[in-house]
């Protein structure tokens, strides 16, 4: 499954801040989530991630524990050709 995640800092963003949230994410390879990207935003949400996972529960509970730092929304997405096949 695809998420695309809308975060927005809960404060400015800090080094410190972001060190915490760069050793959070290196745990989700072995957690089975695969960042397909990452992009730093201007506008409605500070950062965007593109990523892969088996279901919606190991998505979440890895996203969960950004709660502190980032607030989040979180997109389910299929491809076009698999949402054409939906039709």
């Amino acid at each position: 499954m695809i998420f695309i995640t809308l975060w927005k800092c809960r404060q400015k963003a800090t080094k410190e801040m972001l060190a915490v949230s760069v050793k959070l994410a290196e745990r989700l390879p072995k957690e089975g989530i695969n960042i397909i990207a990452n992009y730093w935003t201007l506008g409605k949400c500070d950062l965007v991630t593109v990523a892969e996972a088996e279901d919606e529960k190991t998505f979440m509970k890895a996203l969960l524990r950004y709660g502190d730092i980032f607030s989040t929304e979180t997109l389910v997405a299929l491809s076009r050709e698999d949402a054409l096949k939906l039709i």
